[in-house]
């Protein structure tokens, strides 16, 4: 009898949620019925024992590698799933929770804050993870991270959390429906699992299982494994309406008549089977809710990159991109969106079948804007995208990748068709390589080249190294990608080593030096650039850095000196409400005339502000400010100033306001933008704005022109617009 008793008793303790299966792997437990969702760990599933983690199991990985998580702010994680959902719910521990950071705020919106966050790699073969992060008011932050592209927060996933601060820390509960999942069900599913956890006031993230120097989430997950789960097929239409009202001034004292325009679309979403998914979208209305934010586009030798904010094509996007990408590199990224202006319609194919990840888009292009040099005319003509990508995962995040694009638009045709690797001889080492073939026929002329790139990386908790080689055809074009240039051969190497001194406050102290040697042919010269610094992190999520760069560009065959004489930076959330960040440079630069160029000297200072009043209430300011001057003779050139400011009251996690003004003195101009949204989840929007444009103008015959000084600012355009959609999951 007695021992009856005791093995009942082991059936009550056992870890239920999570049943140890080995080395970091864990068989979770079915529900017997659904937790609610409020932040409070009353429900009958949360009274089983938490996941086994081992005290010292979390270590940090930023800004420091390896230390472990003070026993204050230990971190208990409870799992459950039923035929619907999978649910997580977050005990974390705070000694003094008074000073935990946490505001109420839109999606994606909330770094700055206390969080706790999972990295679930649904299919289980390291190529494709959803990062889901929610900080102690419940706010949500999203990403698609995949093994190319890293963590890509243009995604938002359909998931539900909800979280309340305790007198010990707070606590977080999340839902995650099956239908936002892509996975392969069956007898036994098995998942890859990493969680995170950021300390805000002391800057530091946690991670578990630990993330060693030079790894990311694909590297050594944990696993968990869940029987008999079925997928729920996934069916969801997206109707949208949009109606907006714009109204242009014709001269300082007449307005031209009001323009309507109403937009109905239709976006759908279906599960071909549990890991394929078909994406389409009929007449979408692609207008941006958001205002991209004003730069400095003077003078501005590469184009300036603005990022995707449209919901079609930003789920799922970072599969699309390649190897070799992003940081130091001339290619930004090989599938820029934003190429496609107003489509009429459009459909995407992404999923997984086995160790391959594959990714179909093609779109039709109402108002093509890239036409090169071939005239206005072809901006009203059709142009057609084919977009397609194929990842096949081996060993870890290690995978070998190939891409085809095609665009034809108006007797003009383009094709660029490639191939990627990424392996990891080790832990600490990482190579790529990418090659891009591209052929371009307009009407009966053809041109081609090629593109490619070979980078390493070596990194451990003391050293860093790492070096890219990359080369580009002066005919090489990609109608679907963000480059700088064309016609040039480069290396660059950046290395540093860090230090971690032992004072509270000083966290880690990393000197670094970036050396760069090339050749343009376009331009006719050679190129070179050495920056050496010195780099500081510190305790409230501070940042610094000092640095001094020399180097040399050809333009027009001739070669000027670029560089910094004196980079200063700095950010640190001084205070929960406080956040800052400012810097200057200043140095040798060129003035990039395609007729009369000329080497100057440039000054720059850049600073922002975020001002936290409560957890509803932020105000943030940008400032960014360009002064050129010739170097012979000092004559100033320009001088251009421009400032972004944003308020927002986010009545609640769904539910904000906000009121936007942006200021560009090159071309004096000031916007300014309200904007009342409410979001329930991705899909489920309604918006509605009221937007003004107003610029420096004279009255001159009965006609609006631009004037240096000395007139008042006209409102030029004035608009208001409603949109709404409304997510239908079946």
């Amino acid at each position: 009898m007695k021992a009856v008793r005791v093995l009942a008793l082991l059936g009550v303790l056992l870890p239920a949620v999570a049943r140890a299966q080995g080395a970091n792997e864990f068989a979770v437990q079915r529900a017997a019925e659904p937790p609610r969702i409020d932040g409070v760990l009353d429900d009958s599933v949360w009274s089983r024992a938490p996941l086994g983690i081992p005290a010292d199991g979390w270590k940090s990985y930023q800004p420091i590698r390896g230390d472990p998580m003070s026993a204050d702010h230990r971190t208990e994680v409870r799992i459950a799933y039923d035929d619907r959902n999978i649910y997580f719910a977050f005990l974390c521990f705070d000694h003094e929770p008074g000073r935990l950071r946490s505001t109420v705020s839109k999606r994606d919106n909330s770094f700055s804050d206390d969080w706790v966050a999972i990295s679930l790699d649904s299919n289980g073969t390291g190529q494709a993870a959803y990062h889901l992060f929610s900080n102690p008011s419940g706010s949500q932050m999203d990403a698609l991270n995949t093994a190319s592209s890293g963590e890509q927060f243009d995604a938002d996933f359909v998931w539900f959390s909800a979280a309340k601060t305790t007198p010990d820390g707070y606590v977080v509960e999340v839902q995650i429906p099956l239908q936002t999942l892509r996975f392969s069900g069956g007898d036994q599913a098995r998942m890859g699992l990493v969680f995170f956890r950021k300390v805000s006031r002391i800057g530091m993230s946690y991670a578990w299982p630990e993330m060693l120097p030079g790894q990311w989430v694909f590297d050594r997950p944990a696993h968990l494994l869940f029987d008999n789960l079925e997928p729920r097929r996934l069916v969801e239409v997206l109707p949208s309406v949009t109606y907006a009202v714009n109204q242009d001034r014709a001269t300082a004292d007449v307005w031209n008549p009001v323009l309507d325009k109403a937009n109905v679309g239709l976006n759908g979403k279906f599960g071909v089977t549990s890991s394929v998914t078909l994406d389409g979208t009929v007449n979408p209305d692609f207008s941006q809710v958001e205002s991209d934010a004003y730069q400095v586009e003077v003078n501005q030798r590469f184009p300036v990159f603005y990022s995707e904010k449209r919901p079609f094509f930003m789920e799922g996007m970072g599969l699309f991109n390649i190897a070799g990408t992003g940081f130091g590199g001339n290619m930004r990224t090989a599938v820029h969106t934003r190429r496609i202006v107003d489509p009429n319609w459009g459909s995407k194919l992404t999923g997984t079948m086995g160790k391959t990840t594959f990714g179909v888009l093609n779109a039709q292009d109402d108002s093509p804007q890239d036409v090169g040099d071939r005239g206005d005319a072809f901006t009203t003509r059709d142009k057609l995208f084919t977009i397609a990508r194929a990842t096949h995962a081996m060993r870890r995040s290690d995978y070998l990748g190939a891409i085809f694009t095609d665009t034809h638009h108006a007797g003009r045709h383009n094709q660029v068709v490639g191939a990627d690797v990424l392996v990891r001889p080790s832990s600490a080492q990482q190579v790529s390589a990418t090659f891009l073939w591209s052929r371009t026929s307009v009407e009966s002329d053809d041109t081609g080249g090629n593109g490619m790139q070979a980078s390493y990386r070596y990194e451990t908790r003391r050293f860093q190294v790492s070096s890219q080689a990359e080369h580009y055809d002066r005919d090489f074009q990609m109608d679907t990608a963000f480059y700088n240039r064309t016609g040039f051969s480069a290396v660059w190497v950046f290395s540093e080593v860090n230090f971690y001194p032992t004072a509270s406050w000083l966290q880690r102290v990393h000197p670094f030096v970036f050396a760069r040697r090339g050749h343009d042919d376009v331009q006719g010269g050679n190129e070179d650039e050495v920056n050496a610094g010195l780099r500081f992190n510190v305790t409230r999520q501070g940042f610094f850095e000092v640095a001094h760069a020399r180097g040399h560009e050809a333009w027009l065959g001739q070669r000027y000196q670029v560089g910094n004489d004196l980079f200063v930076f700095g950010r640190m959330q001084v205070f929960r409400w406080l956040d800052f960040y400012a810097g200057n440079a200043r140095g040798p630069a060129i003035y990039y005339d395609d007729e009369d160029p000329f080497q100057g000297r440039s000054v720059s200072v850049f600073a922002g502000v975020t001002l936290q009043a409560n957890r509803h209430l932020s105000e943030s300011v940008e400032l960014n400010a360009v002064r050129f001057n010739r170097q012979s003779t000092g004559e100033q050139i320009y001088d251009v100033r421009i400032i972004n400011s944003k308020t927002t009251y986010q009545f609640d996690k769904h539910f904000l306001a906000r009121y936007q003004a942006q200021y560009d003195s090159s071309a004096r101009r000031l916007l300014s933008d309200f904007l009342a949204s409410y979001e329930f989840v991705p899909g489920t929007v309604f918006h509605l704005g009221y937007g003004s444009l107003h610029e420096r103008r004279a009255d001159a015959n009965g006609m609006l022109v631009a004037v240096e000084e000395g007139e008042r600012y006209l409102t030029v355009n004035r608009g208001l617009f409603f949109k709404a959609s409304y997510l239908k999951r079946f």
